[in-house]
């Protein structure tokens, strides 16, 4: 598979690749070019050129064109997922999900694109001014491999309606469904350099990207570390950031609410892509009340779950995307056998017997009697481990849930409506779920607090990012 510059197949101008492994098999299904700072140049230096009419076009047309793209990928979508869930290792029917939320993506933006105005301010004896969106150019995007195909929607929509070009960087192990998808808004009419696929590593493309001086943007979503030097490089000459950095999502029950409900919900909430979720349930609250009952229930639900290959039938989850992750996994669970810091009810090892042998694949995992201070409530746990306490009464719950440097997301279970709105005034996060977890539709603004990130994706919300205001004073 080779990079997309300029609405083109290329390959890199050092001619290195990198191989891309099926999670579940370990087989090797493509090769991608590992790209380099030169690959980024040409990838801006088209972009630039194809600014030039593309922000010319009416809102209307740029939607329509999106809107093509939407249809042509639902036409795909079978395909597209089948080849996301081979190099992402998660379950097809989720694979299905996501690529069909790539569509929702755009249909969303190509909906709203007659509604974008600017607005008149009447100054009396001073005169009146115009003041309106405009694009502010070559924009960069760099994506995860957790997520890919919703993200690089959620990246490209508001990028592209708003009237900018983008060059866009896939993660290495997650590139291919990217690249596919690249081609086939290629195929339905966007003019060739308004979206760049440049394959490679965080260390060459990535940090090439955000330093190139004529990129006006840049759009993370990644672990902190990283969006830390992105921040700091990209202040260095005044660029715009969008981080969306990951969290460590409460989910709390208190005693009113639906047991079986919340069950569930803790249950996709916390293994649906394996764990691998910015949003995914990682710390579970459980009202000291229900805590005894609730547990074995999700203990027994847990248990059910079904194992394997994605794209083998009724399959409920899949491997870990890398053995880097799996072994980030393992680490911590060792650690809190060793320390005490928590009693694993069920899972808590690899699955490397039989048909699990040449994947990746990590047994869910639930731990609860889990201490303040363990690894498995102060990190972000990006695998399929939930972690459970026991509160006695809400006050408690949301000190709990607040005592983390994230604020991505977080849920209450409640049938009372004082409980929620006193959760929703005192949480500190960018989204607070009742009764359910994890669904962000695209009409939604997303994005965290404290080290969860800066700026908002989706809805209209996103499209002030990819834009800046320009006054016409009109002194009569």
């Amino acid at each position: 598979m080779l990079m997309r510059i300029g609405g083109k197949e290329s390959a890199s101008l050092d001619e290195a690749w990198t191989e891309v492994e099926n999670p579940a098999t370990g087989e090797v299904i493509d090769r991608i070019p590992a790209g380099s700072p030169d690959d980024v140049a040409r990838a801006v230096d088209t972009a630039e050129a194809a600014f030039r009419t593309w922000k010319k076009k009416t809102p209307r047309d740029r939607g329509m064109i999106l809107f093509h793209a939407a249809q042509n990928v639902r036409q795909q979508h079978k395909d597209l997922a089948r080849l996301l869930t081979m190099e992402q290792g998660k379950p097809l029917t989720e694979s299905i999900d996501e690529v069909r939320g790539f569509a929702n993506i755009l249909e969303f933006y190509a909906g709203i694109s007659a509604q974008l105005s600017g607005d008149t301010i009447r100054l009396g004896a001073a005169g009146d001014c115009m003041v309106v969106r405009e694009p502010l150019g070559v924009c960069g995007a760099i994506i995860p491999w957790n997520m890919p195909v919703l993200i690089m929607g959620w990246k490209i929509g508001p990028a592209l309606l708003a009237g900018n070009t983008l060059v866009l960087k896939p993660a290495s192990t997650t590139s291919l469904t990217n690249l596919q998808l690249g081609k086939i808004l290629d195929e339905s009419s966007l003019p060739p350099g308004v979206l760049n696929i440049v394959t490679g590593s965080g260390n060459s493309v990535g940090e090439a990207l955000v330093k190139h001086p004529s990129v006006r943007k840049i759009s993370f979503t990644g672990n902190i570390a990283t969006g830390l030097r992105i921040r700091d490089l990209a202040h260095q000459s005044l660029k715009a950031v969008t981080l969306e950095l990951g969290g460590s999502d409460p989910m709390i029950v208190m005693n009113d609410a639906d047991i079986d409900k919340a069950v569930e919900g803790a249950v996709r909430g916390r293994f649906y892509n394996a764990g691998q979720t910015c949003t995914a349930v990682k710390r579970l609250y459980l009202h000291e009340k229900i805590a005894g009952p609730f547990v074995l229930k999700l203990k027994a639900r847990i248990e059910s779950l079904r194992i394997g290959n994605g794209l083998e039938p009724a399959i409920d989850m899949g491997p870990m995307n890398s053995p880097m992750q799996r072994e980030r996994i393992e680490k911590i669970i060792d650690e809190a056998r060793d320390t005490n810091s928590g009693t694993i009810l069920t899972g808590g090892c690899p699955m490397k017997e039989g048909s699990y042998k040449q994947g990746y694949f990590y047994s869910p995992t639930l731990v609860t009697d889990v201490t303040t201070g363990s690894r498995l409530v102060t990190e972000e746990l990006f695998g399929p481990v939930l972690p459970v306490m026991t509160v006695p009464d809400l006050e408690t719950a949301i000190s709990e849930a607040n005592n983390t440097r994230f604020g991505l997301g977080a849920s209450i279970w409640t049938s009372n409506l004082a409980t929620t709105k006193r959760a929703f005034d005192e949480i500190r996060a960018g989204i607070i779920w009742v009764n359910r977890h994890l669904t962000v539709p695209p009409e939604v603004p997303f994005g965290g607090t404290n080290e969860s990130g800066i700026g908002r994706e989706n809805g209209h919300h996103a499209l002030d990012q990819y834009s800046e205001t320009k006054t016409l004073f009109l002194g009569w």
